[in-house]
């Protein structure tokens, strides 16, 4: 009973914390605007970089990865007080880490409209896969550099982290954790369905690190 009632608050704790709409809150702290009524009106990382520039959309990404990281990780606390073995700590990480992807998007805080997920899911599966997190970055950031769209880059490394451990990249994989891999990709997928439609239009908006030149 005891530990149901910490599974159950743990989910919604994720939840809220995943909630936290950084952006809008940087935005409004910092430059007194709502990033939501400028650049694509999306209040995550990649409108804050569009609307508010380098540093502030830095800023934003990571707090949002941080809050993934954070959230997921609260199944942690349940294997270390010894309430729940290893195997189910990871299935408690998948869980808290979910919870705390919807809540960026669907935000209690800001009227259930929040950013795509992509940060605050990079958060969740460093928690979950360090090691495969860390070949999406590279992958996200390859991508990125070589075309400058960032939901291009965000769409393949969300694709590419239950792809590496279908080819156990990093060796024999738990089922559970692909199957919820190929999962977030789908919710990313649904997410970024307007950029898709633009990018196969030709219309989508490019961010560059370095100004173009003239």
């Amino acid at each position: 009973m005891i530990l149901t009632l910490l599974i159950i608050g743990g989910t919604i704790a994720a939840y809220l914390l995943g909630s936290i709409p950084t952006g809008i809150w940087y935005g409004e702290a910092y430059f007194g605007m709502d990033i939501r009524q400028h650049g694509s009106g999306n209040a995550g990382a990649t409108n804050t970089f569009r609307v508010l520039g380098k540093r502030a959309g830095t800023v934003v990404l990571l707090i949002d990865a941080i809050k993934g990281w954070i959230a997921t990780s609260i199944a942690l606390m349940l294997y270390y007080s010894h309430l729940v073995d290893w195997n189910d700590c990871e299935s408690l990480k998948l869980v808290f880490g979910f919870s705390a992807v919807v809540g960026h998007i669907f935000p209690i805080f800001s009227k259930f409209k929040g950013g795509k997920g992509v940060a605050t899911l990079l958060g969740m599966v460093m928690s979950v896969h360090a090691e495969a997190a860390l070949v999406c970055m590279v992958i996200f950031f390859l991508v990125f550099l070589a075309s400058n769209y960032v939901s291009l880059g965000s769409i393949i490394a969300a694709l590419s982290f239950p792809m590496l451990l279908v080819l156990q990249a990093f060796g024999q994989e738990n089922i559970l954790i692909i199957i919820f891999g190929f999962g977030l990709f789908l919710l990313i997928a649904i997410t970024h369905r307007k950029n898709i439609v633009r990018l196969f239009k030709g219309k989508e908006s490019r961010i560059y690190l370095r100004p173009k030149k003239k």
